[in-house]
């Protein structure tokens, strides 16, 4: 008699896999170029060697499917800017984004669509939002401890200029790696550290 005490675990990894199937089926479309909005589900559930009926048993639609991919890249990104503090130094602040970088570029092709489908579909651009939130929470709340032990001038607003950094130095990212060479990324690292360092944290 078949125990029913690992049914659930093997429900769990097949389930586990499929989804892996289609994250990298889409990727590899998307990475071929294609455009997001013109991928159809159908397509992408046999470059995943899935039917249409298991796409659907284990995604809501192709935009639950886009956020999914997403959080992966912002995931990364998160851990790595949050391991950094103001103490460890311009330099190290430096690597931190030579790192973030090479992230955004592994997974240019998923951040293209994201930009793509934010213009017109709402729960994206909201999602994306609240992803973007996590990163300026997490700088605004350094600033503050900056400002509070006076290693960063009073003056500054950390609600602000914590969004301001982090949502244009997100979208300089996405345009430096959709348009200049890999060779430029430590040079384009620096000069974002810099912002950050010389300009919020204003560091001599």
């Amino acid at each position: 008699m078949p125990s029913i005490t690992r049914r659930p675990s093997e429900s769990s990894g097949r389930r586990a896999q499929v989804e892996a199937d289609v994250f990298a089926a889409t990727r590899r479309l998307l990475d071929q170029g294609m455009s997001f909005t013109e991928l159809g589900v159908q397509q992408i559930a046999a470059e995943a060697q899935v039917a249409r009926s298991t796409f659907y048993a284990h995604f809501e639609d192709k935009a639950d499917l886009l956020m999914r991919l997403a959080v992966g890249t912002m995931g990364e990104s998160f851990d790595l800017t949050s391991a950094w503090a103001p103490d460890d130094g311009f330099d190290a602040l430096a690597q931190t984004f030579v790192r973030v970088v090479a992230v955004f570029r592994e997974h240019s092709s998923v951040l293209r669509a994201i930009a793509e489908v934010s213009t017109y579909d709402g729960a994206v651009r909201e999602f994306w939002g609240e992803q973007l939130s996590r990163f300026v929470g997490s700088t605004v709340a350094g600033i503050d401890a900056e400002r509070d032990a006076g290693r960063t001038p009073g003056s500054v607003d950390a609600e602000i200029s914590g969004r301001l950094i982090v949502v244009a130095g997100q979208h300089a990212i996405v345009d430096h790696i959709m348009r200049r060479d890999p060779a430029e990324d430590a040079s384009f690292a620096w000069e974002l550290a810099a912002t950050w360092w010389y300009g919020v944290y204003r560091r001599p």
